[in-house]
């Protein structure tokens, strides 16, 4: 029988791979971060679909009014203005295969909105207490839309997966020692390690990246971008107390965000002014 030494066996793995996943990393729109993506997007936006549709059927809807035409205003803006820029800038639009849509769900307890991959958005009653205006609004919806535009999901996907892989071999030539730990670790403390050493920072660096995105959408858009420093002070002060631990969370905090935000501002106001469709 065939056999195969264990520094042998990681070796062609490690190779295997590299084979796999180096022609699969993307880049980032505009940040230029490089990311894996191993999962189609086609196949993620297919699924995120199926799942909008289900949400749809589900949630308590407001069809029409003021705040809807404010959403949906918003974020034709964003669409146009968008493919817009890349177009000038002579890059692939990553919208172009989005299917957009927007719903405005009935429910003031939620504090939030979110942008589905390939387009989906739902903004909550909530949020609209919170934002006040239609600029901070846009910060809001331009985030999310970030989060599309950037292939974040695809991304966490393909992370999880690349983990699991990972986790699952080692454990095959160490006994099963990574699991044991981190079994043992999750009864003693209530937590996981993989997900305060890996899965949370690499989601505060996406919500990072998605705030910057999201600023540069508003702006081109031809919103106040100013006003986002605004909004997650108000944001800071609803939650005041509340906010977990920074490793405990996949969120940065509010004045993290904030110190961000004025580190920003003036540089997207110059260097992504209005654009002109």
């Amino acid at each position: 029988m065939y056999s195969i030494n264990r520094r042998k066996f990681l070796g062609l793995f490690g190779c295997s791979c590299c084979s796999l996943i180096l022609p699969s990393c993307a880049t980032v729109p505009i940040t230029e971060r490089k990311q894996l993506s191993i999962i189609p997007e086609a196949k993620i936006n297919l699924e995120a679909a199926s799942a909008y549709e289900k949400f749809k059927q589900k949630a308590k809807l407001i069809t029409t009014g003021k705040q809807l035409d404010q959403i949906i205003n918003i974020g034709k803006k964003m669409e146009v203005s968008v493919s817009a820029f890349f177009e000038s800038e002579r890059k692939e639009d990553p919208t172009k295969n989005f299917n957009w849509d927007y719903v405005l769900v009935d429910n003031d307890k939620v504090v939030n909105a979110w942008c589905m991959p390939g387009g989906k958005i739902a903004v909550y009653t909530g949020l609209l207490k919170v934002t006040k205006n239609i600029d901070a609004l846009s910060i809001v919806m331009g985030h999310e839309i970030a989060h599309a535009v950037a292939r974040h999901s695809v991304e966490r996907a393909s992370q999880a997966m690349t983990l699991n892989l990972g986790t699952a071999v080692a454990d095959i030539f160490l006994g099963g020692a990574i699991s044991r730990t981190r079994n043992t670790v999750g009864r003693n403390t209530g937590f996981d390690i993989f997900q305060l050493g890996i899965m949370n920072p690499f989601g505060r660096k996406q919500e990072t990246e998605a705030d910057y995105l999201g600023l540069i959408f508003s702006s081109l858009s031809g919103y106040d971008i100013r006003e986002s420093v605004k909004l997650w002070q108000r944001m800071a002060e609803k939650n005041k107390g509340k906010e977990p631990p920074v490793f405990l969370s996949t969120h940065p905090s509010s004045s993290k965000r904030i110190e961000n935000l004025n580190n920003w501002i003036f540089e997207v106001i110059k260097k992504y002014p209005p654009i002109k469709i």
